[in-house]
């Protein structure tokens, strides 16, 4: 018998050391009542936030995700990523496998190796379902308020702004809502589970003690500005020592990525939303260093129109096509910028000549549809927006501009059905609700009425519990 003892021993350590284990499903709500806790924490999250769905982002924050996610065990639900327009140095993971990166952390980064460690960090905590035993133990919350006060804690117990805020005193006190923040132990669990994996996938763990340094850095530099990341992930200079520690002993990785996609991203996260000057001197400083990069033309093209220098933009952008003629983002933005201007002609002719390099991107169909207006083309117009919204239901402003197409043409049933449905996804349910009930009154295809009819319902019951709030 100590001949088996002895072989299951050195088996139990050869799993444990050589890092092949995989760690216990944790305890929790069920993954049903998890994934059903995750829609309220979205709404809440999406209430309060913008949440970015410009593809440049939304594509390579996913692909990032999945590469990472493919290191990972089998995982109980399907995992979504991501980026939230703010400038806090903040990343969370929801119930049920929602991971949120600011746009503020991208822009503070310079490599994908810094994301990726994030994201792995997470990603672990989603699996380890750290939040789902949180909340199992809160057995007097419901589930609505549990919602309400994990995004509270999650987006930084008030470090993340008046909505943070709004979001914890709509709930429960900041002392109810601390139960669920991370524990230093949880901290420690994810990282080990996150730095193994992330490895896997083909990334150095120095990426996240290079993010963590930053963030360490800026809270010192400006101590009443703690970064919301430090504040929903406690301990940070005894988590930097075990990672360094940790790199030290486990760490083998050969790292090979591709760096283009996120200096992508992130130039068009600064142009587009960082500091107005800022990015301007940035990218004029790229510019300087090193005139053959496309991006530094592209991101100083973006702040250009940003500013209403559309003639400018326009030359920086074409410079950044000399360089890299086939990317489709700068064309797109091309058209964008001319389109912007009032050069509608030139609007068209580049955003046509894309139908080759990017028949389904959601954004050249929606200035297209744009520009079609401006001119007059309104069956095209009708079209291209269409389309939009077929391959990209989330563009909300294409249901406006679908409307008003459809108006110009007298089709109003069709006119007011599309303004409906704009104003309901923007909330302006007084609009919603006078569009949908002349759209219904007009409607003759029956499976739109159907639509109608429950978007109505949905109106006045939205309506209803805000008249009710207001009452108390």
């Amino acid at each position: 018998m100590k001949i088996y003892k002895r072989i299951f021993l050195f088996c139990t350590l050869l799993v444990v050391f050589t890092g092949i284990f995989v760690p216990p499903v944790a305890e929790g709500i069920s993954i049903k009542k998890e994934e059903e806790l995750s829609r309220e924490f979205l709404s809440v999250v999406f209430r309060y936030y913008k949440v970015i769905d410009a593809l440049i982002v939304v594509n390579y924050i996913n692909d990032l995700g999945q590469k990472i996610l493919s290191a990972f065990p089998s995982q109980p639900f399907k995992y979504h990523f991501y980026v939230i327009k703010d400038d806090s140095l903040n990343a969370f993971a929801s119930p049920a496998g929602h991971i949120f990166v600011n746009s503020g952390l991208i822009q503070a980064m310079e490599s994908e190796e810094e994301l990726a460690g994030v994201i792995s960090h997470e990603i672990a905590h989603a699996s380890l379902r750290h939040l789902s035993r949180k909340i199992e133990r809160s057995k007097k919350t419901n589930k609505l308020t549990l919602a309400g006060m994990a995004a509270g804690v999650l987006l930084g117990l008030g470090g993340a702004g008046d909505a943070a805020g709004a979001v914890i005193m709509g709930s429960a006190a900041a002392g109810q809502a601390s139960a669920l923040a991370y524990s230093r132990d949880n901290e420690a669990e994810a990282d080990q589970v996150g730095l193994e994996y992330l490895n896997r996938a083909g990334y150095s763990a120095k990426g996240l003690l290079v993010v963590m340094k930053k963030m360490r850095g800026k809270e010192w530099f400006d101590s009443s500005v703690i970064p919301t990341y430090m504040r929903t992930h406690p301990a940070p200079e005894e988590r930097m020592v075990n990672i360094d520690t940790w790199i030290a002993k486990h760490e083998q990785v050969q790292t090979n990525f591709d760096p283009y996609p996120f200096q992508r991203t992130r130039t068009w996260l600064v142009a587009s939303y960082g500091d107005k000057q800022a990015a301007l001197t940035q990218f004029q400083a790229d510019i300087t260093r090193n005139r053959k990069n496309s991006l530094a033309h592209f991101g100083y093209s973006l702040s250009l129109a940003r500013k209403g220098n559309y003639d400018d933009a326009i030359d920086q952008m074409k410079k950044a096509l000399e360089i890299n003629a086939f990317e489709p983002y700068f064309i797109i933005d091309l058209g964008r910028i001319y389109f912007l201007a009032g050069r509608y002609p030139e609007a068209l002719n580049i955003l046509v000549s894309l139908e080759s390099l990017a028949p389904k991107h959601p954004r050249r169909l929606y200035y297209l549809g744009r520009t079609q207006m401006k001119m007059g083309k309104y069956h095209d117009a009708i079209d291209a927006f269409e389309k939009t919204i077929r391959l990209y239901p989330k563009y909300t402003s294409a249901y406006q501009y679908l409307g008003v197409s459809y108006g110009k043409l007298d089709k109003l049933s069709y006119a007011h059905y599309y303004l409906g449905i704009y104003n309901k996804r923007i909330a302006n349910l007084k609009n919603a609700d006078f569009h949908l009930q002349r759209a219904l009154a007009m409607m003759n295809d029956p499976g739109k009425r159907d639509e109608i009819e429950k978007m109505l319902g949905e109106v006045h019951l939205k309506r209803a519990q805000l008249r009710k709030g207001s009452r108390h």
